[in-house]
């Protein structure tokens, strides 16, 4: 199993009724493929994991290890705000037969430093799965720093860590930290091409839902160190990533899904659809020529 390359955090369609929309689940997932995507990510913050019951992710993540199939690999978010419950959830994941878990750091609670490296440390310890750390202090409250992922990158289990903090100063130095064995993996969109040109082995990704195609293009440029390229590939990108920046995720990017066809553009509480106005028309207005969509 290798994690490189263009990875979707995928969105998770619900219906009409608020209930999981399994067929849409299986277009998403086949538009993916299609698209070249290299991994995917199923109960991430974009798959809104935290509105799921425990059945419910169940059902999503074994529909989606069944549907893929082994032809990329499955990587199911795991992390809780206790250690004990990401324990449990890590070795539920494992049991349905996710390829890796992605763990984010504990949300809400603040924890040390030290807290974090044990956090990591004990569910590394007890879950038979790859594990990769991730670090996204703007929806957790905590900033896992590169000397803790340092401390971090050769426990037995421990493979990648997604980054999400995008600044040069981070990038660079959770660049220096990557070796065999131990990924860096981009969690930014806006400076995936600068992180994957510093050594970043790939990115997980939130816009690569609506362009999977050009997606992977911009990682192939990237981490061939074409900077040119990749530079081409970000400039038809960036007017759709600010226009994915009108409101939390995964609001925008289920509202691009819902133009494309895919999946109605449902949500769960407090999360709420984009309204149809100025903003909706916009990522509409971009993304159709970029999907090579026609407008209905």
């Amino acid at each position: 199993m290798e994690l490189a390359g263009s990875i979707c955090a995928i969105a998770t369609p619900f219906d009409a009724d608020g209930a999981l929309d399994l067929p849409a689940f299986s277009r998403l997932i086949d538009f993916q493929l299609d698209g070249g995507t290299q991994g995917i990510v199923v109960a991430g913050s974009t798959g809104e994991a935290h509105m799921l019951d425990e059945l419910e992710y169940e059902r999503l993540l074994a529909f989606a290890v069944e549907r893929i199939a082994r032809r990329v690999p499955v990587i199911a978010g795991s992390g809780e705000a206790a250690t004990s419950k990401t324990v449990a959830l890590t070795r539920r994941a494992r049991a349905l037969g996710a390829d890796a878990a992605l763990v984010v750091t504990p949300f809400y609670v603040r924890p040390t430093q030290d807290g974090l490296r044990r956090h990591f440390a004990e569910v590394a310890g007890h879950c038979d799965i790859p594990v990769v750390m991730y670090n996204v202090p703007s929806r957790t409250g905590c900033d896992m720093q590169p000397e803790t992922v340092a401390a971090l990158r050769d426990t037995a289990g421990i493979v990648a860590i997604k980054e999400a903090v995008g600044t040069p100063e981070r990038i660079r130095a959770i660049a220096q930290l990557r070796r065999p064995g131990f990924v860096y993996l981009s969690g930014d969109d806006g400076s995936a091409a600068e992180a994957m040109l510093a050594g970043a082995g790939g990115v997980v990704s939130v816009v690569n839902n609506l362009v999977p195609e050009l997606f992977r293009s911009l990682c192939d440029a990237a981490r061939s160190g074409d900077r040119v390229g990749a530079s081409s590939h970000h400039a038809r990108l960036a007017p759709l990533l600010e226009a994915l920046d009108a409101a939390p995720n995964p609001i925008p990017v289920k509202a691009g899904l819902a133009e494309l066809g895919l999946c109605l553009g449902a949500l769960r509480l407090p999360l709420v659809e984009l309204p149809h106005g100025p903003a909706r028309a916009r990522l509409r207005d971009i993304l159709l020529p970029l999907a090579g969509a026609a407008a209905p």
